[in-house]
């Protein structure tokens, strides 16, 4: 192998931390080896969403982790459907701030965000 002349080692990244969401199928979200049709994340477990709400008490479990998470990612189906402006106040009177965005770039964005470790949490709604 030639020298590296400027001294840098690239090396491939780390997994991050906790679930991956490696792909998409039947309308739903390959993590794990699992396929979820809906899914809720922290940054250590998912879960199947089945019956999914977007309200306040309905994600509960994502919003009550230890530590707080930064924010809720909020994958709303095939396009972009914006959370009303209650759900979204709720949400960010606990100090959790609400990303929305159609549920593949929520997928996508999961993966990067969680690359950087951020804490934070994900509900995404079936495609």
């Amino acid at each position: 192998m030639p020298a590296n002349p400027t001294g840098l080692r690239v090396s491939q990244d780390r997994p991050p931390a906790g679930p991956v969401i490696s792909g998409f199928s039947d309308g739903g979200f390959r993590i794990d080896g699992v396929v979820m049709v809906g899914a809720l994340l922290t940054p250590e477990w998912a879960r199947p969403w089945t019956d999914p709400v977007i309200a306040e008490t309905a994600l509960a479990p994502l919003l009550d982790i230890v530590p707080q998470p930064e924010f809720l990612l909020l994958g709303t189906g095939a396009g972009l459907v914006r959370p009303s402006p209650r759900f979204v106040a709720a949400i960010e009177a606990r100090g959790i701030g609400v990303e929305a965005m159609d549920s593949r770039a929520a997928a996508r964005a999961w993966g990067v965000l969680r690359g950087e470790d951020r804490w934070i949490v994900a509900a995404l709604l079936p495609l």
